[in-house]
């Protein structure tokens, strides 16, 4: 199983993304705003709830399964 994979499937990788999440949401619409700062907070809420459901949207690109409980089990 590719250590990318492994880490974002993890509750790190997880935490992680739901903490960038966040942080862009934050960032497009507290700082940047306009149009510009809701595309962001946008594509902010991608990683974050990516990261609450449980899966990876990268995942698939290095051939791994976009469910977060598959990887762990290492399908």
């Amino acid at each position: 199983m590719n250590p990318f994979c492994t880490f974002m499937a993890s509750t790190a990788g997880r935490i992680a993304r739901v903490v960038a999440g966040i942080a862009l949401v934050a960032l497009g619409l507290l700082v940047i705003k306009g149009t510009v700062g809701i595309i962001v907070a946008v594509v902010g809420l991608v990683p974050l709830m990516a990261g609450l459901f449980d899966f990876c949207v990268f995942a698939p690109l290095f051939g791994c399964p976009l469910s977060g409980p598959k990887i762990r089990a290492g399908e």
